[in-house]
């Protein structure tokens, strides 16, 4: 039986951009034309959104944030290091990325071979943490036998997963790309082959919002947008086989999920200001007592109200636990009201 190493991390774009612009999504709702004026008053938002802002728009909290988020991320890469994975298997989110309005499954194993890719040729701005120049390219291993082996075996195991040999839209999406350069913070080489497992977990709104925030005039109407994501018992029932058949496999693998918690931007009922901190405590409560049971009751209808999108990247993760038998050996939530969404980091040692 191989050995399995699970990790929770995210990829937080703003990790990427300046300290001073990580309450850009918060500016741009409050600038939509429908944001009610007693929302825009800052006596109406709760206590710990208008701490963390302060004074500069969260800038002197995003420098603090920035270097929480890096030692996680340090930690991340060295666990990744003690195991030595022959390969890791990562689910990430697409967001209008690789797959449009031609095709939108709800699950894609991208069974690529390596890839060169440029991330700040093809972003709205080159500036990054790293001052490389916006030509930089890196070499992301990929590990096409192993995707293979693996969509054959969902497929074998009644999981209708969908798969590729190459990119249809976009060489790398961002929830894969950022937590790669995010792994490699100080540039040292990222040499373990990667496979992305494409979840869609912006569903309903994927197209229409273009991977972004939708207009508040719209709120009311995203049920009737497009065809939901997988549900949340389904997205555990993908893992739990993904662990089965890469612990049957010849090769020691990192099983890794990619997202923050819940986005203020998806979060209409807070009006795209602040996430649900509430609902993502609750959920991380039962991640961290194992209580597997209240991950496989949640709802599409509770992922939705509470902007907990990206997190079905995270139920595929606890899946493939709950099917080892694991626990986490290490967790940590990470709060934050004012910057898009709190974070979650998570270890489940081999």
């Amino acid at each position: 039986m191989a050995e399995i190493l699970g990790i929770g991390c995210t990829h937080r774009p703003l990790m990427l951009r300046r300290n001073e612009d990580w309450t850009g999504m918060m500016k741009a709702s409050l600038d939509d034309p429908a944001m009610p004026e007693e929302m825009k008053n800052p006596a109406n938002w709760p206590a710990p959104l208008r701490a963390e802002l302060g004074n500069d728009w969260g800038t002197a909290s995003a420098a603090r944030a920035r270097e929480v988020y890096r030692r996680h991320f340090v930690e991340a890469r060295a666990a990744l290091d003690a195991f030595k994975p022959d390969l890791i298997v990562m689910w990430g989110d697409d967001q209008y990325e690789n797959f449009k309005e031609d095709i939108v499954p709800p699950f894609a194993v991208l069974a690529y071979d390596d890839q060169d890719i440029q991330p700040w040729a093809h972003r709205r701005s080159p500036q990054n943490p790293w001052n490389e120049p916006a030509d930089k390219v890196f070499r992301v291993r990929g590990h096409r036998e192993a995707g293979k082996y693996l969509a054959a075996h969902l497929i074998e195991a009644g999981i209708d997963v969908g798969y590729a040999y190459k990119p249809l839209h976009h060489q790398m999406g961002h929830a894969f790309e950022n937590t790669v350069l995010l792994l490699d913070d100080e540039r040292r080489g990222f040499d373990y082959p990667l496979v992305q497992f494409s979840v869609n977990c912006y569903g309903r709104r994927v197209n229409a919002a273009h991977g972004l925030r939708l207009p508040l005039a719209m709120k009311d109407d995203i049920r009737n947008l497009d065809p939901p994501s997988p549900n949340p018992h389904r997205c555990m029932q993908v893992g739990a086989a993904t662990a089965r058949i890469m612990a049957a496999s010849p090769w020691r693998v990192a099983l890794m999920a990619s997202s923050s918690w819940s986005h203020s931007f998806l979060t209409e009922k807070n009006w795209q200001l602040w996430p649900d901190v509430e609902a993502d405590r609750r959920l991380y409560g039962a991640l961290e007592a194992g209580d597997y049971a209240q991950w496989h009751n949640y709802t599409t209808d509770q992922i939705e109200d509470c902007g907990q999108h990206e997190v079905l990247n995270w139920f595929c993760l606890l899946g493939a636990m709950e099917a080892l038998g694991r626990k986490p050996d290490k967790a940590e939530f990470i709060e934050t009201w004012a910057f898009v969404s709190p974070v979650v980091f998570a270890h489940y040692h081999a």
